[in-house]
């Protein structure tokens, strides 16, 4: 008699998830911290050509397209890199979370739709890259902080108390108390964000304060669609995780689909406030 593999324990797999985020979060500050900007490009194109690859299985290309699709993207992005299309990118971007993807969630990511979502991989993988490598190191940060600590609250406070589901034929594990939550941790962290950064509360005084607040609460909301949109990408493939290259996360996706949707927008955001 064939016998299963033992699964590992709770407490094992969150050892596991602890240790796969620490040594990302540490490769990713050095790269950022030390690497100079070319060569943090060359990282954000690798990112982008990994997440391609899952993107592309999980939308059902064949193989050998695959390998294309995976090698296209970074292409598109380095292309594009300091280009002056850049901002018509990133405003091209922010409709695509803001309008088409909503609209596309509600009408269902399903095989009918299939033949829209390697376009769909390139809007979303493309422009968060540009993003990255346009962001100075502090305020890409900062940024990144706000999708991760947003994150943290919404699995939190969805733990605690989640009650009311939010996309249950998406995530169901996603709630609205989670969104809450989510958006309580933005608000404190901008907050705090605002007053320890001198560059940033110069700029942020009086009225101004409620425009910030109200950015911090859109980027947790967009956030929130880029982590559905890449759920709804993984349920039309059957898949739980998007790949498995990450121990006790999953794929390269699954760590940055909040930040694909947030990034484009944080960009336009800093720079309409003149703080890069």
């Amino acid at each position: 008699m064939r016998r299963c593999a033992p699964r590992p324990t709770p407490d094992l797999l969150f050892l596991t998830r602890v240790l796969t985020a620490t040594v990302l979060l540490a490769v990713f500050l050095a790269g950022l911290l030390l690497l100079e900007r070319a060569a943090f490009a060359v990282l954000v194109a690798l990112v982008i050509a990994l997440g391609a690859f899952e993107w592309g299985r999980l939308a059902g290309l064949a193989r050998g397209v695959l390998a294309a699709y995976a090698a296209v993207c970074p292409f598109l992005f380095g292309l594009l890199l300091g280009s002056a299309m850049v901002e018509a990118v990133l405003w091209a971007a922010t409709l695509f979370w803001i309008i088409a993807v909503p609209c596309w969630l509600a009408a269902g990511v399903n095989a009918k739709r299939r033949a829209w979502l390697p376009a769909a991989g390139i809007g979303a993988l493309v422009p968060a890259g540009l993003a990255m490598a346009a962001l100075p190191p502090h305020q890409l940060l900062m940024v990144l902080g706000l999708i991760w600590i947003s994150d943290t609250g919404a699995y939190l406070a969805g733990r605690a108390c989640g009650r009311r589901k939010l996309a249950p034929s998406i995530s169901p594990g996603k709630t609205w108390e989670g969104v809450a939550g989510g958006a309580v941790g933005c608000i404190i962290y901008a907050i705090i964000w605002a007053l320890f950064d001198a560059e940033l509360r110069s700029r942020v005084q009086g009225a101004v304060w409620v425009l910030f607040l109200a950015a911090a609460l859109l980027l947790c909301a967009l956030g929130i669609v880029g982590d559905l949109f890449e759920s709804a990408l993984k349920r039309q493939a059957g898949a739980k995780d998007s790949g498995k290259l990450l121990p006790g996360h999953g794929g390269v996706l699954d760590r940055i689909d909040s930040a694909t949707a947030a990034l484009p927008v944080a960009l336009l955001l800093v720079q309409a406030i003149g703080a890069t």
